[in-house]
């Protein structure tokens, strides 16, 4: 399907030259809005997946809102209120609810680079968040995929991707009211993970708990392991446009273990020593930072755990075992006392 869309747009283009030079550009430009394209249906069925799969106990909605402008490399940020982002979400309340009571409420961050809220590894988990009681809203921040190119080059990983999450807290307490402000955690596996524990650090008042399962935390460290293809979505013109070698800082600046001392959050980690994506050493340069700055947190680090990366956002004994662990975890600081 891909080739022959390929060939169609292909097709379809006039060319302005005949040569092998002019040709390559022209089947990279449209090979990636054949990407884009597919992204964005793969997005809309998944959404609809949503709806089939918790609408027997929640009720479900699809939002929009404003994040900060987009970031620009080497030059001044625009006014306050100027080219705004605009911050997709989908939000999950469950339908059974005390009136005059209000609810607490979760965060979810969504893993991968350029990930989305996927109902495939995802739906079984917000599923116990909403029998628990909570609310549930998970933002497809700057850089999620299925919303064309424009927005996926918006991608400013561990930067203004974090404010686009508590810009996600802030529409929702001032959509409902019957959200707790003093009861809100943060949850995220991964890149979510990351992105999680840097919006503890930044805004350690608004939120009471969070949780980051096997999640990235040195990018030093994480392009060390992965290799110069990796290095590559970073330093791309439309990224932080510079390698580690030229802005060390600036990797540093975006990276959890580097940023350790700013914890005042209750926080729990885990990690799966056969992760083949987070690597457990990676996760352990958190770790040890934090033990370092003398931070009070929790962690669990799970020997071979079946899953891998994924070990606990599965329905094997082990995930479900420590997925009851991070319920529990949450529910010191969200459930009343």
């Amino acid at each position: 399907m891909k080739i022959v869309g390929l060939i169609f747009l292909l097709a379809a283009t006039p060319a302005c030259a005949t040569d092998t030079n002019d040709l390559t550009p022209r089947l990279r430009d449209l090979e990636e809005n054949l990407g884009q394209m597919e992204a964005r249906i793969s997005r809309q069925m998944n959404e609809l997946l949503w709806w089939q799969r918790l609408g027997d106990i929640a009720t479900i909605d699809k939002v929009r809102f404003t994040g900060p402008p987009p970031r620009r490399i080497d030059q001044p940020p625009p006014p306050a209120g100027s080219n705004n982002v605009i911050v997709s979400a989908l939000t999950f309340f469950p339908r059974t609810h005390v009136p005059g009571r209000k609810r607490p409420w979760i965060v979810f961050v969504h893993s991968e680079i350029h990930g989305n809220m996927a109902s495939d590894e995802e739906a079984h988990v917000v599923r116990e968040m909403l029998h628990q009681g909570y609310a549930v809203i998970a933002p497809d921040y700057r850089g999620s995929s299925g919303y064309g190119r424009d927005f996926w080059r918006q991608i400013d990983y561990g930067g203004l991707e974090i404010e686009d999450v508590q810009a996600t807290r802030a529409w929702m307490l001032q959509t409902y009211s019957e959200l707790d402000p003093r009861r809100v955690g943060i949850v995220g596996w991964s890149h979510g993970g990351l992105i999680a524990l840097m919006t503890v650090f930044a805004h350690p008042d608004d939120y009471q708990v969070c949780y980051a399962g096997m999640p990235v935390t040195d990018l030093e460290e994480r392009i060390r392991i992965r290799g110069h293809e990796y290095e590559q979505l970073f330093s791309a013109p439309y990224h932080l446009g510079k390698t580690v070698a030229e802005a060390p800082e600036e990797y540093r600046h975006r990276s959890p273990a580097w940023s350790a001392a700013k914890l005042r959050t209750p926080l729990l980690i885990h990690a799966n020593t056969n992760d083949e994506d987070v690597k457990v050493q990676e996760v352990q340069k958190l770790i040890t930072a934090l033990e370092a700055a003398g931070k009070d947190f929790e962690y669990r680090i799970y020997t071979n755990a079946p899953g891998g990366h994924l070990f606990n956002r599965l329905d094997t004994p082990t995930g479900k075992e420590s997925r009851e662990e991070i319920w529990r975890f949450l529910a010191k600081y969200l459930r009343r006392k």
